[in-house]
């Protein structure tokens, strides 16, 4: 599913991943493991509610790597 990140219609950043959860547009959330609490409490919170498949990865510098960008990420989404 990780390598979805990096060629599929995908989304990276926290608000960016809570809007497409608001609009019911997400398929799958990838959450690195070491990125802050107050970040992603959100968006795990949404993901239970909606039943929502969270995925977590060891670091956010791996997150970004797989999403392809130069930066670490928090968090990221696969859309339908």
């Amino acid at each position: 599913m990780l390598s979805k990140l990096n060629s599929g219609n995908k989304i990276v950043g926290t608000k960016q991943v809570k809007r497409a959860l608001n609009l019911n547009n997400v398929e799958a959330v990838f959450i690195a493991r070491d990125a802050e609490n107050k970040v992603v409490d959100d968006i795990i919170g949404i993901c239970n509610e909606k039943q929502i498949q969270v995925i977590y990865i060891e670091t956010m510098k791996k997150l970004g790597d797989a999403c392809g960008i130069d930066v670490n990420a928090a968090t990221a989404a696969l859309l339908k």
